[in-house]
């Protein structure tokens, strides 16, 4: 087994941290100096950071069928880099103060799917971008019955316009192998799925 190493109260010395901006999200410069695995603090580094709040994604998934539902929308990330903004994702939302991953699973699949889902498979909690951003992802399957799903949804309040889709599981999983689908969560929820689709269908069905 490999050894990780794991921090302790010494290891860090944070010398500043200034609030650069403050919106809907926050962006904090750190000056710091760092434990060095040859031994010593090393020399003192300044750093940029990204706070936000922790997201969820589920993948919502429909035993019986083999199929899964992704939504589709406009992400302004990808447009800034000059790629085709509308992107074919998981479901995902923001973890509010008061919330549990799994309540936050069943509200955006409600609002960005149309779809009650059932059990919820824990598949990972992950940094996305740990270099610059503080957020965490908590990614799930979720049971669901796709027939008759699809359709465009959102909040109107929050700007959103979403359309959902059903595709069959090897329909997705060649979206991915082509890069049609080309983000995170939603790589790592098929992957995961593809991998593990026969213990979630004994289980599920």
């Amino acid at each position: 087994m490999n050894d990780i190493f794991k921090a302790g109260a010494d290891d860090v010395e944070i010398i500043q941290r200034e609030r650069c901006f403050s919106g809907f999200y926050n962006l904090d410069r750190f000056r710091l100096r760092h434990r060095l695995f040859r031994g010593g603090m090393g020399a003192e580094i300044e750093r940029e950071l990204f706070v936000r709040h922790d997201a969820v994604c589920v993948l919502p998934y429909d035993p019986q069928r083999d199929e899964v539902v992704l939504v589709e929308q406009f992400r302004v990330g990808a447009m800034a880099h000059g790629d085709n903004p509308w992107l074919v994702e998981t479901v995902a939302g923001l973890i509010d103060k008061d919330e549990q991953p799994e309540e936050v699973a069943r509200r955006e699949s409600i609002e960005e799917a149309g779809l009650e889902l059932g059990e919820l498979w824990p598949v990972s909690v992950y940094y996305p971008s740990p270099g610059g951003s503080t957020e965490r992802i908590h990614l799930y399957v979720g049971r669901c019955s796709s027939v008759g799903a699809g359709g465009v949804f959102g909040l109107e309040e929050e700007g959103e316009d979403i359309r959902a889709a059903v595709w069959s599981l090897d329909n997705a999983l060649e979206a991915l192998r082509d890069g049609r689908i080309d983000n995170a969560a939603t790589i790592i929820a098929l992957q995961w799925l593809a991998l593990n689709r026969s213990e979630i269908r004994e289980a599920w069905i």
